[in-house]
């Protein structure tokens, strides 16, 4: 059986403070923002716990689920042109600061990415929804998220 994970990010307003999370087995397993960033993204916080998981998994198999359809097609369809390209298209490839090593981590994994529709009352993403707001919420009072991550 391999691994499960459920990532999700949170920026509010959008733009504005974000925070990110990942999730597995009910708990999470990484938290954390652009704290430095006083305006960001959903859709870079959604990328960034994407970058962050397979970072985490090191090339292990799992199964990600994301409620991001854009950074599923990114990984799985876009990007492959857009690299081949030079990393150019008509117009600019927005967050490509986030694109690039997200594809490399992409390439490199053996990961199945699975999207979920959000905020449909299917309980990985849930979970993942609300700890990204739980890490924007401690990013905005100048604190380190992955404090909340019970160690014990």
């Amino acid at each position: 059986m391999s691994l499960v994970f459920y990532t999700d990010g949170s920026a509010s307003p959008n733009p504005g403070p974000g925070g990110f999370a990942v999730i597995s087995d009910g708990k999470p397993v990484i938290l954390g923002g652009e704290p430095e960033a006083k305006e960001t993204t959903n859709i870079r916080m959604e990328g960034f716990a994407l970058l962050r998981c397979l970072e985490h998994l090191k090339g292990k198999e799992a199964k990600v689920y994301s409620d991001s359809e854009f950074w599923i097609n990114v990984l799985t369809k876009w990007a492959i042109t857009w690299e081949k390209n030079n990393w150019t298209k008509k117009g600019s490839i927005k967050n490509l600061d986030i694109v690039k090593p997200l594809y490399e981590a992409y390439k490199k994994s053996n990961v199945e990415l699975i999207w979920v529709r959000g905020h449909n009352g299917q309980e990985g993403n849930e979970l993942a929804d609300q700890w990204a707001n739980k890490a924007r919420e401690e990013i905005l009072k100048g604190n380190d998220p992955m404090n909340l991550i019970y160690k014990g």
